[in-house]
């Protein structure tokens, strides 16, 4: 597992943030990344879950598990009414 998180970076999960992230989060995945702390994210939408969502995808192929902590309170309750929040929430 890599020693600093590389998702402490990240201040957005937005429609204009998406790309980078996606790609940072991919990256840290195949570093063998396994939790992203997203306490340093300040601004979040729906794209926010989509990314949750492509990079729990990403480490399931890569025979991985995420767990994500301390998720910004607007993706959870996002998560929860798409009902994905059991598939990127749980720990």
């Amino acid at each position: 597992m890599a020693e600093a998180n590389p998702m402490l970076s990240l201040d957005a999960l937005t429609f204009q943030t998406a790309r980078g992230a996606l790609e940072q989060g991919c990256a840290a995945i195949a570093a063998g990344e396994t939790v992203f702390d997203l306490g340093g994210v300040n601004a979040a939408d729906s794209s926010g879950v989509a990314l949750l969502l492509a990079w729990q995808r990403r480490a399931q192929k890569a025979g991985q598990r995420l767990t994500f902590i301390n998720v910004p309170g607007n993706v959870q309750k996002l998560a929860a009414l798409y009902g994905v929040d059991q598939l990127v929430l749980r720990s």
